[in-house]
This record gives C-alpha cells, sequence and structure tokens, in this order.
C-alpha cells in the first residue's frame, strides 16, 4: 500500500488504522503528489490510498497521470472536504472510490481491502450529489433502455454486482461462475455501454435504477 497525503499527522492515523496485524502493509509515503510515480517504480503497490489536495500535484493530477498507466494500482482517494465537484472529478479521472477522512476506521479498512481487491468502494454519505455531479447532460429515455437492452441477463447481472462495489472474485462466487468468465463479462459490458472503468460503471447503474445509494 502506498499512502499519499502532505500531512504528517494523517498519515500517521493511517498507519495506525491499516495496520500489519490486519493484513495491511504500507511500503511507501509520499507527502505530495509529484514523489507518486517514483515510489511506484522503485515498490510493488496493490493501492493506494490518495489525498486529493496536496500543494504541489493534486491526487486529481496523480490519477491522470495513472491513467495512462495500465499497470498501475486502483487507488482510494480520502478528502477532507464535503466537495461534491472535487470528489466527482476524481471519478472521471478513474479513482476506484472516495471516502471523506472522518470516515469510521472499519470503513476505511473495509474501503481499502475493497478496492484492493478490485472493487469500487462509495462513501454513502456523499454518492448521491457526487454522482449528481458527475453526469453530463441526460439522455433521452429511449437511449438509456436500448442501452440495457444491449445487455444479457447475466452481464445485467455482473454490472450490478459491479456497481455494488463487488470484486471478480466475489463476483464469481456470488454468481457461481469463473472468475475469468466475470472478467470477459465486464469487458463486454465496457465495450456494449461505451465505459472505460468501474466508476463508469457505477454512475450508469445509478442512473438507470439499477443500485441505488445505500441499497
Amino acid at each position: 500500500m502506498l499512502l499519499v497525503d502532505d500531512q504528517d499527522l494523517v498519515r500517521s492515523g493511517l498507519r495506525r488504522i491499516l495496520r500489519p496485524r490486519d493484513g495491511f502493509e504500507v511500503v511507501a509515503e509520499c507527502v505530495d503528489g509529484d514523489q507518486v510515480l517514483d515510489a511506484l517504480a522503485e515498490h510493488e503497490v496493490d493501492v493506494l490510498v490518495l489525498d486529493l489536495r496536496m500543494k504541489r500535484v493534486s491526487g486529481i493530477e496523480v490519477l491522470r497521470l495513472l491513467a495512462d498507466r495500465p499497470e498501475a494500482p486502483p487507488a482510494l482517494v480520502l478528502t477532507t472536504f464535503d466537495d461534491d465537484e472535487l470528489l466527482s472529478a476524481a471519478l472521471r479521472a478513474g479513482a476506484a472510490g472516495f471516502m471523506l477522512k472522518d470516515s469510521p476506521a472499519e470503513d476505511l479498512i473495509r474501503g481499502v481491502e475493497v478496492v484492493a481487491a478490485g472493487g469500487s468502494w462509495l462513501d454513502p454519505l456523499v454518492t448521491g450529489r457526487v454522482l449528481a455531479a458527475y453526469r453530463d447532460a441526460p439522455r433521452a429515455a429511449a437511449t438509456a433502455s436500448a442501452e440495457q437492452e444491449l445487455l444479457t441477463t447475466r452481464e445485467r447481472e455482473v454490472l450490478v454486482a459491479v456497481a455494488r462495489g463487488r470484486s471478480n472474485s466475489e463476483i464469481a462466487v456470488e454468481l457461481v461462475i469463473s472468475e475469468l468468465t466475470v472478467k470477459s463479462h465486464v469487458g463486454r459490458i465496457f465495450a456494449k455501454l461505451g465505459l472505460r472503468d468501474r466508476s463508469a460503471v457505477i454512475v450508469w447503474a445509478y442512473d438507470h435504477g439499477l443500485v441505488r445509494p445505500g441499497g
């Protein structure tokens, strides 16, 4: 795990919560976004815990840099600000999830676990507003209906599971199919709906009423 935050106290608090005895290992820390690429080149990292507001290079800029690197680890972004536009920008930039810094420790632990496993985590306290800020102009109902018709029943099941934050391995267990089959379904969902990542799948599912905040 790589911690990226410009406040020493915040990083110290994260280390105390994300302890080795609970299965976490902090392999490196960065005090600003301009250190992230070097840290990733030096260490094997399976998840980033990333602050959004930093002095030199913001978390959003880090996410944009990582978007061009297919081997880059997923990122759970943290913010002390109830800033819908900032968090929606993080989703657009490819964040696997977001969480407010004053969230309970157990939520942080679960969020990191889910994102590290390939899932998505959206803080339910702000999910509705963040998704509203993320969306483009509303599309016609006929177009939305036609999009849903592109998916098979199994693909819709996988899409809903992705939108609920399940990793591929969890979806495989839930639907009693292989993880390779899940990956194939996810790839077809991306292609059919014109989506580029799991965050976009989440927004699509919320927009079409397949899942709801807290549901």
